[in-house]
């Protein structure tokens, strides 16, 4: 009895499992890297990752490297304005923005500002901004890196910050109990949904994600109720990236790009 309930249960998973829509993957190229982290791309063809702490940028031409060693491990990266990359060391409470050449132009220790501010989350906002999470107070708050002021923006949430990702116009974070959240550039919060368990996920904007589980990848717009597999022969991969229709898997043998539309 118990095996032809197991046999049934088996049955119906597929049969869920057969009904959600598949995305086709179309390789595009392959080739080998060594990284401890791959962070994505940027429109100009150029790939990111860390390797020993070391920044690295590279295409098929040049090749540049960023590394502050008196700042200790990188912490994060954001890659949204190629012409501006900020480099997060959250050890030392500081931001460091590099230009294209990955010269280093302006670096912001926020231990030194007149408004006490711990930061444990960042990324480039509009208007010549950082978005910055302020952990002493538990805020979100806007920091003007040309002018260099300070304003918090949101109430606080006592929920920690279990995953962030940030675009120049909104903030999102999901929250220990995988509540998917995002603040705007006036402090307004707004809940998305609960999120189900997953291994690594990206936001494309405030309805649609794409997310790893359990060496599967999945694509998925909560407007449309819509959750949606994208087939790519890899089972066993570090990271996945999207950008402008290319999906890039990283895995120990390198990064392989993949063509793909989502619906």
């Amino acid at each position: 009895m118990k095996k032809l309930l197991f046999l049934l249960f088996m049955f119906s998973f597929s049969l869920v499992l057969g009904q959600i829509p598949k995305i086709e993957a179309v390789k595009i190229n392959t080739f080998a890297v060594t990284a401890d982290t791959f962070l994505g791309f940027d429109s100009f063809g150029f790939y990111y990752w860390i390797k020993n702490n070391v920044l690295i940028k590279t295409n098929s031409d040049a090749t540049f490297e960023y590394k502050n060693v008196s700042l200790g491990k990188i912490t994060a990266v954001d890659l949204q304005n190629p012409l501006k990359v900020v480099v997060f060391y959250e050890n030392f409470n500081t931001i460091v923005i590099i230009d294209n050449q990955f010269n280093e132009s302006q670096k912001i220790n926020f231990s030194e500002n007149s408004v006490p501010i711990v930061v444990s989350a960042m990324g480039i906002a509009a208007q010549n901004q950082f978005w910055i999470y302020n952990s002493l107070n538990q805020q979100i708050g806007l920091f003007d890196y040309l002018k260099k002021d300070y304003k918090t923006i949101s109430t606080s949430f006592p929920e920690s910050i279990k995953l962030y990702q940030s675009d120049f116009n909104t903030f999102y974070w999901i929250d220990k109990n995988n509540n998917w959240y995002a603040c705007d550039l006036f402090g307004t919060i707004t809940f998305k949904q609960k999120i189900s368990n997953f291994d690594s996920i990206q936001f494309l904007n405030q309805t649609q994600l794409i997310y790893t589980k359990e060496g599967h990848l999945y694509f998925e717009d909560i407007q449309k109720k819509q959750k949606t597999t994208i087939e790519i022969p890899e089972k066993s991969f570090k990271k996945c990236y999207y950008k402008d229709q290319i999906l890039a898997i990283f895995t120990s043998e390198g990064i392989t790009n993949y063509k793909i539309i989502l619906p």
